[in-house]
């Protein structure tokens, strides 16, 4: 790497830094000024406001470069390129003999760095803070408490419903289980005042165990359930790690999908997202096999963004800086326009499948941003 290399590099990295503490300040600034009440009652509380708001605003820190990264990446390169061009340094590189293309070389290979470890947060760190990202201002520490989005297991014949659901404790308060196949003698419902979400271990399948269960009232008596290949109700008489008025529901519907805030099936991972799919109890929708191949894709289309930044920087004409920041917001926008226009039509099922749909936006602009990356080489 040479000098030039090296300085264009750190003038690209400060300007990308400097964009997006700007952005994070307004966010920070416009957000807590509506909520410093609760900050300042919670800061009293536990161990100082400073202290409450890094733990608030620090999950949306993260968040915000997930959702602003390749933007600010495409703003970072037509600052420098301004700059450049503003100071000569530009003309005087370009007259020497080098072209367009080994001059933002180093600029490329950041944006793809920052592009990948966008993703990288995307999948592994944004995931396990769902909970964080769920809160309000009031509740740094506390539990969160959610309405219970009824869920119906296909496979059990099981509707899963409560009072409410605890977040970080994955609890459904008052539980209420409706059993549609044939229970024998558990009846209809199944009644208790908590299940907790328990994951499989060696001695059970993944499911919820019930304590103090009110319905059926002989539970302890009633004898577990299931079929050949898997148990569905277990109780306390035939299972020596339940208590008395315990009963465990094997299940794959997680308190994920009984929770009335859908962000946390747009912060989860491909993984996650690819098993929610594949998972027979429940039923996807069109926009959750939308979601999951748009998340496929977003590594090359935020890395396309970027690129669709080149014919504005190299061009014949000696654009002024803003006309090219104008002319850039207005890429911008059509981007997420054919983006959520096909993302649209893809979760109705109009004209376009769920999968189509989410490529459409890479078929379209993939290859113009390739043909721009390769022409850039000999400007």
């Amino acid at each position: 790497m040479t000098k030039i290399d090296r300085y264009i590099l750190v003038l690209f990295l400060r300007t990308v830094f400097v964009c997006f503490c700007s952005i994070a300040g307004i966010f920070i600034v416009f957000h807590a000024f509506t909520s410093m009440d609760d900050f300042v009652k919670m800061g009293q509380k536990q161990d100082g406001l400073v202290p409450v708001m890094a733990r608030y605003y620090g999950p949306y820190m993260l968040l915000l470069f997930d959702m602003t990264g390749a933007i600010i990446t495409l703003l970072a390169f037509l600052f420098v390129v301004g700059w450049l061009r503003r100071t000569g340094e530009l003309t005087a590189t370009l007259a020497a003999g080098i072209s367009h293309g080994r001059i933002f070389k180093p600029m490329i290979i950041a944006s793809f760095c920052i592009v990948t470890l966008q993703l990288a947060n995307r999948e592994f760190v944004l995931p396990g803070m769902r909970d964080a990202l769920s809160m309000k201002a009031k509740n740094v520490k506390d539990d969160v408490e959610e309405v219970v989005l009824p869920c119906y297991d296909k496979t059990n014949g099981i509707l899963f419903e409560g009072h409410s659901l605890h977040v970080k404790t994955r609890t459904v308060k008052q539980p209420s289980f409706r059993l549609y196949g044939d229970y024998g003698d558990y009846g209809d419902l199944l009644m208790a005042d908590t299940a907790t979400w328990t994951d499989a271990t060696a001695t059970h399948p993944a499911g919820y165990l019930l304590k103090n269960v009110s319905r059926p009232e002989r539970i302890d008596q009633l004898p577990s359930m299931g079929t050949a290949e898997r148990a569905i109700l277990l109780t306390s008489r035939d299972q020596d790690w339940l208590s008395p008025r315990e009963c465990f529901v094997a299940t794959t519907v997680t308190t994920d999908l009984l929770s009335k805030d859908q962000s946390a099936t747009r912060l989860s991972s491909v993984m996650e997202l690819a098993a929610r799919v594949r998972n027979p109890a429940v039923r996807s929708s069109a926009s959750v096999h939308v979601l999951l191949h748009e998340r496929i894709v977003r590594l090359p289309l935020d890395f396309v963004l970027v690129m669709l930044g080149l014919p504005l920087v190299v061009n014949r004409r000696q654009r002024n800086l803003f006309v090219m920041i104008g002319i850039a917001i207005l890429t911008v926008l059509f981007f997420f326009a054919l983006k959520t226009l096909s993302g649209t039509m893809g979760s109705s099922g109009y004209l376009m499948s769920p999968a189509f749909a989410a490529w459409v936006p890479l078929l379209v602009l993939g290859p113009f941003a390739y043909v721009r990356l390769l022409e850039v080489q000999t400007l």
